[in-house]
């Protein structure tokens, strides 16, 4: 057994169901220290964090990622213990196993691997881990990014380990993610007796002109890495349950997912010029989720290309396609962060597995692009 499988494996088995690290973290802790990494632990509202770092001079690269899963779903439809990795046809299969364990585990390995072979490397190595990925995000890498800021702490490069293969391992890198912008919208009207509409003002009526326009608008055409800005309503809510009541305010939950040609402020402005335009009373609140960010072709995107050619022998995609990841709370203080892991399919699913192959695949991979990075040989 391989000591990125073992070291899945034992993660696996731990029940970290978001928010909870359930002594994952501990255990990476403990193979860490004795290589010369100094760990700074930050427990934020019951979600565990870890900083971890080797060495302090420049480049400093990072590892990045998540030790907390989503819940299993029923029980009854996996064909073994979500918690009980458990290999079958050439797979390992455990809630996290892809989403994201493995990468956890790869990275850590390859770190160990390469401190080994390069005890006196150029710049650091870091590692930075949460339990609050799959939950809310609000206490897990944005409290240690805020720390890292209060520190003038830059990263030069940071490796996301999320999975990002699509079809075959090594066939995707992720090298920016779209922006995240939410609304809460209230439109108001008056609300009347369903029969008497000249004595009421019926605000899904009112709003219906707006919503039009919104939908229908080009917000920007994208560039050459991300799709064009996307509007979408996820949720509209109005009425007092009865059918002969005109409703006295509206609901609309909407959101925008942005590239770099679009800013939050920008997409704010111009949807509220639209619903003045129309005339209507509405409150709204603003969630910026994240912002869009891209690492154009550089070193990183380079090492890890060539670490994967090396590896598997095929050439992977550039992509920016995705929800967000925490890379969106690391922009601000790194300018190039790429994410590179094991096949995506089963994330999230019953049954989750991962190609065991893959997981060997996975270290070499972040091996070679620490020596590329960080190796003076």
């Amino acid at each position: 057994m391989s000591n990125t499988l073992a070291l899945a494996r034992e993660l696996i088995s731990r029940r970290s169901i978001t928010p909870d690290d359930a002594g994952c973290q501990q255990v990476i802790i403990a193979r860490l220290k004795p290589l010369g990494f100094v760990c700074e632990e930050f427990d934020c509202n019951g979600v565990t964090n870890l900083w971890a770092r080797r060495g302090t001079a420049k480049p400093l690269l990072c590892f990045a990622g998540h030790t907390d899963v989503v819940p299993t779903g029923p029980l009854d439809k996996w064909h073994t213990d979500p918690f009980l990795p458990t290999e079958r046809d050439g797979k390992l299969f455990g809630r996290g196993a892809a989403d994201m364990k493995t990468g956890v585990a790869a990275f850590v390995t390859a770190a160990e691997a390469f401190v080994k072979a390069h005890p006196d490397h150029t710049g650091s190595v870091a590692l930075l881990i949460t339990s609050d990925e799959e939950g809310q995000a609000i206490n897990g890498t944005v409290r240690v990014v805020d720390w890292l800021k209060s520190q003038n702490e830059r990263i030069d490069y940071t490796i996301v380990g999320e999975p990002s293969s699509t079809a075959q391992f090594g066939d995707t890198i992720r090298n920016g993610r779209r922006g995240s912008l939410s609304a809460r919208l209230i439109v108001k009207g008056v609300q009347g007796h369903i029969a008497y509409p000249h004595l009421a003002q019926n605000p899904i009526h009112l709003f219906a002109p707006a919503l039009a326009e919104l939908s229908t608008t080009v917000w920007d055409e994208g560039n050459a890495y991300f799709p064009a800005t996307s509007f979408q309503v996820s949720n509209i809510n109005g009425g007092t349950g009865a059918f002969n009541v005109i409703p006295g305010t509206i609901e609309i939950y909407f959101n925008f997912r942005f590239c770099t040609a679009s800013t939050a402020l920008d997409l704010q402005s111009r949807t509220e010029d639209i619903l003045r335009k129309h005339g209507l009373a509405f409150d709204v609140s603003w969630t910026l989720g994240g912002k869009p960010f891209l690492t154009r072709r550089g070193d990183l995107v380079d090492a890890l290309s060539k670490s994967v050619e090396k590896v598997v022998g095929l050439t992977p995609q550039l992509s920016t396609s995705g929800g967000t990841s925490d890379g969106r709370f690391i922009a601000d203080i790194c300018d190039q962060i790429a994410e590179f892991g094991p096949i995506n399919a089963t994330i999230h699913k019953i049954d989750e597995c991962v190609q065991i192959a893959d997981m060997d695949r996975l270290h070499d991979v972040y091996f070679h692009t620490l020596q590329i990075l960080l190796s003076s040989d």
